[in-house]
């Protein structure tokens, strides 16, 4: 076991729960993080406990594994990860544990894209900021859920297919609220790369001055360029993330003029009190609070 799980014994966070307590015979499920927690609860529904490795408002890129994240991980029928370079950790994580299964990646099948991290390419993993996308993990869990308990096969399919809908619903409620926006308008700063599933959608322009991770540092000929490019594509809004430390893009967005349009939510659900406890609320919100600020630049 690596020197951090041994020594973070002090002060562990619980591990957040989707599910009331339930009995020892029910399917335990453990996703590494919110978001991915909330698409497998909605196909889990009653017959899965979920439980997730990175909690609210917590940085899926940042994080740093515990002895109780190795205990959940051990017990656990079945685990979920998004994939594509996103858990840097897990690796770690399950070697440390003793888990004996395969991580099932959600993101198989999605269409992804690819951007320029530090001068090499890369996969952008943060796919679930398209409800598109999130079709494709809801197939994927549906059908792990329902080889590692085939007796609930059918009931996994039909929440999948249920909540498929609502991801269609999502994707619709987006198109009508952005749609509408000019092109010129669609433009937004925010604290790192992680929108560009979303922009690819429905057509916005994200500028950031970190890249794909969080845990990368923008050097201060990046920042300036970014400035500079703000400024000739006159920018307006720029927002900060729940998940991560918002001063940099203040910084930015200092030098350039441009004003304040809130919280987004990114890699991460709110706790339960918050606005965005749910993959649906979460995106709806993001949705609102951007076209609220791109129909007040004009």
């Amino acid at each position: 076991m690596s020197s951090r799980l041994l020594f973070l014994s002090a002060a562990i966070p619980a591990i957040m729960a989707f599910t009331a307590p339930v009995s020892a015979a029910e399917l335990k499920a453990v996703a590494s993080f919110t978001v991915l927690a909330d698409i497998v609860h909605q196909v889990g529904g009653d017959k899965v406990q979920v439980s997730t490795l990175v909690g609210p408002d917590g940085d899926p890129h940042e994080f740093e594994p515990t002895p109780a994240n190795a205990k959940a991980l051990k017990a656990a029928d079945v685990v979920f990860v998004s994939g594509e370079g996103l858990e840097g950790w897990m690796d770690r994580l399950i070697s440390a544990s003793g888990f004996k299964g395969k991580p099932v990646v959600a993101s198989e099948g999605v269409n992804t894209r690819t951007m320029d991290e530090d001068g090499k390419t890369v996969t952008d993993p943060h796919v679930w900021n398209s409800p598109v996308n999130v079709k494709v993990w809801v197939a994927n869990i549906e059908k792990a859920l329902s080889a590692a308990d085939p007796a609930d096969a059918a009931t996994f399919k039909a929440n999948a297919e249920a909540y498929s809908k609502k991801l269609d619903e999502l994707n619709a409620y987006a198109h009508s609220k952005l749609d509408k926006i000019p092109q010129e308008q669609r433009k937004v700063l925010t604290s790192h790369d992680a929108f560009g599933y979303f922009g690819r959608e429905y057509k916005v322009s994200f500028l950031a001055p970190l890249g794909v991770s969080t845990e990368t540092e923008a050097s201060a000929a990046d920042v300036a360029k970014l400035i500079e490019q703000i400024k000739a594509e006159k920018v307006k809004t720029y927002f900060f993330e729940n998940s991560n430390d918002p001063r940099l893009v203040k910084q930015v967005a200092k030098a350039t003029g441009a004003k304040p349009g809130g919280e987004l939510y990114v890699e991460s659900l709110s706790k339960p009190k918050g606005p965005a406890s749910t993959y649906e609320k979460m995106f709806r919100f993001n949705v609102d609070q951007m076209a609220a600020a791109m129909e007040k630049a004009s």
